[in-house]
């Protein structure tokens, strides 16, 4: 009779470590979730008094657009706390380096203000606007 092939103990065990180590990269990579990407803007008086119901625009003013600038420009009234949030999560994708330098206006009556905002990706971005009276 001839030898029996011996057995290889450590086949099954390779093969145990790379179906574990498989199925890790697969449920960690799906663990990566997107965050939002959120632009907070309050408007206030020159005292520090938030304004509500005041007009707030964002937009993209760039020197030479490379595309449709306009598909960041968003508008909203503040709320009671004066803010207006704008979320921008549809607009990043994942890997991207870099969003967008925004510019903001905001008026209410015959108050006016200006600003920039510069929205970092996956991370609520604040900003603060001062509204003053415009004078004839």
């Amino acid at each position: 009779m001839g030898k029996r092939p011996k057995s290889n103990p450590m086949a099954p065990s390779i093969l145990r470590t790379s179906l574990l180590l498989l199925l890790a990269v697969v449920v960690l990579s799906g663990c990566n979730k997107e965050k939002d990407t959120i632009a907070r803007i309050t408007i206030v008086k020159e005292n520090g008094q938030p304004v509500t119901e005041a007009y707030v625009k964002l937009y993209a003013n760039p020197a030479f657009p490379l595309g449709d600038a306009t598909r960041l420009t968003q508008e909203k009234l503040t709320d009671s706390r004066g803010m207006a949030e704008f979320d921008y999560s549809g607009f990043y994708e994942q890997g991207q380096a870099g969003f967008a330098v925004l510019d903001i206006v905001s008026f209410k009556d015959s108050m006016v203000g200006e600003g920039i905002i510069k929205i970092l990706e996956e991370e609520v971005n604040e900003e603060t606007v001062t509204l003053i009276p415009v004078t004839p």
